[in-house]
């Protein structure tokens, strides 16, 4: 598959996902502002594991004598 057809597909998969995603939010509005409180406990620990992907264990990067 072509560079050019792989980003278009990507594109599209994402534009269609937030269609989605606003006709789900417009219809449902109340029961998405019911669920927040737990969504922002749910992305503190994805949070945690976004930010510290890259810290895979050279915590000993100081200069030695």
């Amino acid at each position: 598959m072509s560079t050019k057809l792989n980003m278009f597909v990507k594109f599209l998969i994402g534009a269609l996902l937030s269609a989605a995603a606003f006709w789900v939010l417009e219809n449902h509005w109340q029961h998405a502002l019911g669920i927040l409180p737990y969504a922002l406990f749910l992305t503190c620990p994805l949070m945690h594991l976004i930010m510290h992907h890259g810290h895979h264990g050279n915590h000993d990067t100081a200069a030695k004598p």
